[in-house]
């Protein structure tokens, strides 16, 4: 009997820059997320498949063994906790950047002395918090699922918390990035119960995929 590896993936940048590293491991997914409706899709091997989840839902799936196997962002890994998890892997995909964004016309460098109080909106409460407590900064959180760019455009709050990749979102609102919090790429992670089961056909996927990350540059 073979076993069922399953994949969690979030569709988008994610999917798509994995597809390189499965073809390391000898795996092609074989229908286009973009054009199926399925969030189960089947690849060439028969024991290997892949369901399509919210990107904050992969550390889920995984942690709770809906997926064996799944590849997600540190930033969804940091909020979600990470426990329960193998992480073997950072992939050094999907790269992008945890920043504060705030109005070009406001005051940030003021608005962040010691002991001040900032509303901030963000999606990463707990990146937010953290960085911010490291300054002596009180925040105010604003939990937003997405559309940040608008919370400091009708004074919902002063600064932004984001994922920001080219800064092209941010220009084109008149917001401007005054702090890098975290580099951030996509990471393997792989279910405990799973990795004991199944170890030879996911240790095989493991070192493939490793095999296939470019070595990181220091």
């Amino acid at each position: 009997m073979s076993s069922m590896i399953t994949l969690a993936l979030s569709k988008g940048r994610i999917f798509d820059e994995t597809l390189p590293l499965l073809a390391a491991a000898g795996i092609q997914v074989l229908e286009d997320p973009e054009k199926s409706r399925k969030l189960i899709l089947s690849t060439n091997q028969p024991n290997v498949r892949v369901v399509l989840v919210r990107a904050t839902d992969v550390p889920t799936y995984v942690e709770y063994g809906g997926a064996d196997i799944g590849v997600t962002g540190k930033d969804t890994l940091i909020e979600h906790g990470g426990q329960g998890l193998y992480q073997p892997l950072d992939l050094q995909i999907a790269k992008c950047r945890v920043s504060v964004a705030v109005r070009s016309d406001f005051d940030y460098a003021q608005a962040v002395k010691k002991g001040s109080r900032l509303q901030v909106a963000t999606k990463y409460t707990s990146i937010a918090r953290d960085f911010f407590a490291t300054k002596g900064v009180h925040v105010d959180m604003v939990k937003l699922y997405g559309s940040m760019e608008l919370a400091p455009l009708i004074g919902l709050a002063d600064a932004i918390v984001d994922l920001v990749s080219t800064g092209n979102t941010l220009r084109a609102n008149h917001l401007i990035e005054v702090e890098r919090i975290m580099d951030i790429s996509s990471h393997l992670v792989v279910n405990q119960a799973a990795l004991k089961l199944k170890q030879a056909p996911l240790r095989r996927i493991i070192d493939a995929f490793a095999s296939a990350v470019p070595p990181e540059k220091n």
